[in-house]
């Protein structure tokens, strides 16, 4: 038993061992040592095993909790340098973590790489798109699309309030819209020229012009003559003028 004892007691007095666990004994039990001719304190020793129990156990779980991880992250790793092991060291659990933080660093620099690669396809496809020769013209060309941008948005957003159209109508709707318009307008303005010159008839409203075209201007110039002669400047006062000659 004594000889347990002090190979215990020098394995807790090693470098190796954690601070604060060989404490001496001041109770019966280092009394009893001493008598035998051996100096050792093992007080604290049960309470010393028990947390190491708690940590291997620990431990196990910190394994599993890992080799979840690794599994979400390195799928195509399922080997586990502890499978064939009942005992288990935090070299093993090491392993799994730098196993994990090398394949972070490189996706890291993988997503670099591509997020550089989509970047330079993205400048490239607005050159194409907008005709743009240099890589110093993307930005002024991106101020005026943008510019152009917000003028349509503008004219679309008073379009939808004029036409009283709802705001997610899309611009064929619009364009739909404005043309119908624009057909009712022309509509209204034939069957009024129409009207005025008392014609259905498109032959018969070209004679109609051209009969005006030959009646005014004899016509106006007569009644520049008649203002002359009367010496008055408004055709309202023609007729009065005339009627007091009588």
């Amino acid at each position: 038993f004594l000889k347990v004892l002090s190979r215990i007691d020098s394995v807790l007095q090693s470098p190796r061992a954690p601070p604060l666990i060989f404490r001496p004994s001041k109770g019966p039990v280092q009394n009893y040592i001493k008598e035998n001719g051996q100096a050792c304190g093992f007080e604290h020793l049960p309470l010393t095993i028990e947390m190491w129990a708690d940590q291997l156990i620990a431990l196990k779980d910190l394994h599993k909790s890992l080799r979840k991880l690794s599994l979400e992250l390195l799928p195509w790793n399922t080997k586990d340098p502890q499978d064939n092991r009942e005992s288990l060291r935090v070299e093993d659990l090491q392993l799994i973590v730098d196993a994990i933080l090398e394949e972070l660093k490189h996706k890291e620099k993988s997503s670099q790489t591509q997020s550089l690669q989509t970047l330079s396809a993205i400048v490239s496809h607005f050159q194409k798109l907008f005709d743009v020769n240099s890589l110093s013209g993307v930005y002024p060309r991106m101020n005026e699309v943008y510019t152009k941008l917000g003028e349509m948005t503008n004219a679309m957003r008073n379009l939808h309030e004029l036409l009283e159209l709802d705001s997610s109508a899309p611009p064929t709707v619009v364009v739909d819209t404005v043309g119908k318009l624009c057909d009712i307008v022309n509509k209204n303005v034939t069957e009024q020229v129409q009207q005025l010159l008392g014609t259905q008839d498109i032959h018969s409203i070209i004679n109609k012009l051209e009969e005006h075209e030959c009646f005014f201007p004899p016509f106006q110039a007569l009644i520049q003559d008649l203002l002359c002669l009367l010496e008055i400047s408004n055709v309202d006062d023609i007729l009065p003028a005339v009627q007091n000659l009588k």
